[in-house]
């Protein structure tokens, strides 16, 4: 059925999934969007569609790290940066960006044979599990799922403010799902005449 996670055969193949449908959500929210309106902040708060890609990614890229054993490198400075679309980005180099790390990430998983592998909490990592020093695999990929979906709302909220777009009529242009009687697949808004 469209929209939804496929079948999946086992813990590591469902939580794969699961990401993915996440991950295709939040792009959904930038279907159709100019590298402007994708870079718009046009709530009161400071996120746009683009910028909320972009912190999902970063995010995305310092978990694969961890579960490799490999501290993320990563500033305080990136971190902010990585909300915000920067002069010379694109929507396109925004998303590429996305789709790249996340074919690492399923590499990365991919290589690890226990979920239940222990992942280390960085010594200087600002949110430590209470009362653990390490999560698991399996936490990983949950905590992503969470993470991937809690910006996925907020880009859909973004978005509708931007030109009235909603999630489902997106992934239908998106996917190219026939109009039904119950859902007409978004079309971009004819241009106003002057």
């Amino acid at each position: 059925m469209p929209g939804f996670v496929r079948p999946v055969t086992d813990e590591r193949d469902a939580l794969l999934a699961f990401l993915d449908q996440q991950r295709l959500v939040l792009r959904v929210a930038a279907h159709g969007l100019t590298d402007a309106q994708a870079a718009s902040t046009p709530t009161v708060s400071a996120l746009s569609v683009g910028g909320l890609i972009k912190h999902v990614t970063f995010a995305e890229d310092i978990w694969a790290d961890i579960v490799m054993g490999t501290p993320p490198a990563r500033s305080e400075e990136a971190y902010h940066r990585a909300f915000r679309m920067q002069p010379g980005e694109t929507l396109a180099s925004v998303l590429d960006e996305y789709a790249a790390v996340a074919r690492r990430t399923e590499k990365v998983i991919g290589g690890v044979p226990d979920m239940g592998q222990a992942v280390p909490v960085p010594a200087d990592w600002p949110w430590p599990p209470d009362g653990a020093d390490a999560w698991s695999v399996r936490w990983v990929l949950l905590h992503l799922i969470e993470e991937t979906a809690r910006h996925a709302g907020h880009a859909d909220i973004v978005r509708e403010t931007i030109d009235g777009a909603t999630a489902f009529p997106l992934l239908a242009a998106a996917e190219g799902w026939p109009p039904s009687p119950w859902l007409t697949p978004w079309t971009p808004a004819a241009p106003a005449s002057s």
